[in-house]
Formats: structure tokens, sequence, C-alpha cells
């Protein structure tokens, strides 16, 4: 609400408005009261964009305290019912009161377009949802050394530069936890927003079997785990403290604290794996893959959010084959973990140390192939034609 009562003390003429998740909701309010309370004037004016299938990603909150805290502005309760359609019910949804209040919606994905339609697609009164997926600038991610060696087809200097950027990250390794890495081992990581749907542990689940490729002196592997869990998140703390226990006294496994952009970008530079557990269908989009793969860092993901759009498995990236997803959550966990490990057994590990000129062609296609499509220049276009653009 106060941006958009800046933008107009501010005097600027604006066309759209563009709420990104549902956070923003009071400026539809404003809007609603600006433009004479005519909904068809706001959505003219608004679009949307929807981020998580998660439930709890989509908030929702008693009508009182949002009265109280004069979340509606000026606009009286009773009004606000009638339009927003909530009826008798005593809370407010602010997805989907943004879907009713937008001409236009995006889901970040192509998969997540189909999750997102089939979550709101039964409300009445709703805006269309296309998927628009999301990207990352390559300008900010990209090492720029890396990025010339691909472009010069200069396998030498591709892989020279790729030992300099794990001797990189593994400084900060030595430094958090004191176990010195190997820049000649494959070094996988996961790093990503601790949440329990993205299972930082499943490549522990079957631990017996872990630790003995863990310690599989021919195929020697090191495994990274990075990400910072809700202070308040009392499930995704108590993981990343077991993670922490379980590997506590394996030399090759490493747990760092924070994942602020510094370290997000060492982590992605300094890895030949990166490692993506989502419980299918619920990765929105998960685009830390995508700056992992301009950096000659490999996928080995789950086939959620922009990874099926992006991955040829075993062309520029790896992908582990996600169970029914009707089954219990249990048994899609055993199933999956058991995938994932036979892949890296079977297939990551043997390609990396008996093959390496097809592994480096693995990564090779991967930076080719995430460029332009996962870049923001595609994505800011999109955006453009498909959202803002009314004409």
């Amino acid at each position: 609400m106060g941006g958009g009562r800046l933008l107009d003390v501010l005097g600027r003429k604006t066309d759209v408005y563009h709420l990104n998740e549902g956070h923003g909701l009071p400026l539809a309010f404003y809007l609603y009261e600006k433009h004479g309370r005519n909904l068809a004037e706001v959505q003219k004016r608004l679009v949307f964009t929807t981020h998580t299938p998660e439930l709890a990603g989509n908030e929702e909150r008693p009508m009182k305290l949002l009265t109280d805290m004069t979340f509606f502005g000026t606009m009286p309760e009773d009004e606000v019912r009638r339009v927003a359609r909530i009826g008798h019910g005593d809370a407010l949804n602010y997805t989907l009161t943004a879907l009713r209040f937008a001409r236009k919606a995006n889901a970040v994905s192509k998969v997540h377009g189909t999750v997102a339609n089939e979550m709101w697609g039964h409300y009445e009164g709703i805006c269309p949802i296309i998927p628009i997926t999301n990207s990352q600038n390559g300008t900010y991610w990209r090492d720029p050394q890396l990025a010339a060696a691909a472009k010069a087809k200069d396998d030498a200097a591709l892989l020279a530069r790729k030992q300099e950027l794990k001797k990189d990250l593994f400084k900060i390794v030595a430094d958090q936890t004191g176990n010195v890495f190997d820049p000649h081992v494959i070094t996988i990581v996961w790093a990503r927003r601790f949440a329990a749907y993205k299972r930082a542990d499943l490549i522990l689940r079957h631990f017996e079997r872990f630790v003995a490729l863990a310690n599989n002196a021919k195929h020697p592997i090191q495994v990274i785990w990075a990400g910072k869990p809700y202070p308040k998140d009392f499930g995704a703390v108590a993981l990343f403290n077991e993670i922490i226990k379980r590997t506590a006294n394996m030399k090759n496994c490493a747990v760092l604290t924070g994942y602020e952009l510094g370290l997000s970008a060492a982590l992605k530079k300094g890895s030949d794996i990166w490692l993506n557990t989502p419980r299918f269908p619920r990765e929105a989009s998960g685009t830390s893959g995508m700056t992992a793969a301009m950096n000659a860092c490999v996928n080995l993901s789950i086939a959620d959010g922009w990874i099926p759009e992006f991955c040829r498995d075993g062309e520029n990236g790896f992908l582990i084959a996600h169970a029914d997803e009707h089954l219990p959550d249990n048994v899609k966990d055993d199933q999956e973990a058991t995938t994932l490990l036979d892949v890296l057994e079977h297939t990551v590990l043997p390609l990396y140390y008996d093959q390496p000129k097809n592994f480096l062609k693995v990564v090779k296609t991967a930076m080719k192939d995430v460029e332009p499509a996962f870049e923001s220049g595609r994505m800011a276009k999109e955006y453009y034609e498909q959202l803002y653009n009314v004409g």
C-alpha cells in the first residue's frame, strides 16, 4: 500500500503493478479505492506471480486481524468480503484474493503452471495462470574465466579454472569444519533453503549404503550441505543439526553455515554435481541449479520445477526418477533415495572417473544449454510480452 501511495506522491504514471507473491496484497485494496471501488479497473492494472505449491507459503489470515491492522485501508469489511468472495468464512487467503484482483497471473515453471491451475483453477473469479519460468542473471553469477574457456572451446583452461574454483571453495570448508577436501575428487553439493519438502537428507536415508559409497576408494566422493532454516522452523533446524551429527566423523562430508550470496556463488563454482531432491511436484522452480550449470557444475535432480524444461538425462544433467506421487511420503522417500544412490553409483561416478572426457561433454553441454533459455533476459522479455503488455 505504501508502495502504491509513494508512486502517486512522486507523480509517476503507472500502467501495470506487478505483485510478486501475495504479501503485497494491500496494494490491490489501495488501487480499488483509488479507482472508484471498481474491480475491473484494478484488474486492468494488476498482474501477479504465484510462487509456491506449499500451503504454508500461501498465507491465510483471520479477517479480524487484517481489519484491525488496516490491511484493507479504508475499504469496509463487508465490501472486502463481497469483492474477494470470502462469504461467511473467517479467513482471507492472500494468493486466492490476488488471483481475483489481477487480470493475469503466472506460475514460475511449466510444471508449476499445471500445479497452480490444479490448486486454484476450481475457484470462482480467478484470472488465467500462465507459466513463465524463472531464470538467473548470468552477468552476476557466471565465472568470467569459465565462460571464456567454454566459449573458446579450450577444455584445458576450463578444467584448470574449475580446479582453482574448487580450491577456493575448499578453503571455506576447511575454515568452517577443519576438513581438508581434495580438488581431484568429485564434489557434490546440496545447498538451498532448508524446507522439509526439499529433503536435504535424502542422500543419507539409506545410511549404510551412503557410508559404503562415501568410503569407496576407487570412486571417492565429497559432499557439502549448506542452507538456512527459518529460525522458528524447528523441524528444519533439527534436520540441519541431524545432518551435522550423522556426518561428523566423515572427513569427506561438510555442513556449512549460512547461505548468503558469496557462499552460494562459491558452492556453485566449486562443485561438480548440484544435487536437488525435492518431493515432486512441490518445487515451483528451484533456480539454483541454473547458476550451477553456468559454472561447469552438473545438475543431479528430481524432474521438478524448471528441470524438465532443461535436463536431458545423461546429456546435460542427470535425472532421479521420482516415484508415483500418490504413494505415502515415506515410501516415495525410500524409493527415490535408492534411485539417487543408484544413479550416483552406476552412472555419475563411473563417468566422472573412468570417462572424464564424456563427463566434461555433459558439463559443456549444460553450460551451453542453460543460456539464453534460463538467463534473465529471456524471462524479462516474457514478462513484458505475456504479462505486462496489454496492447
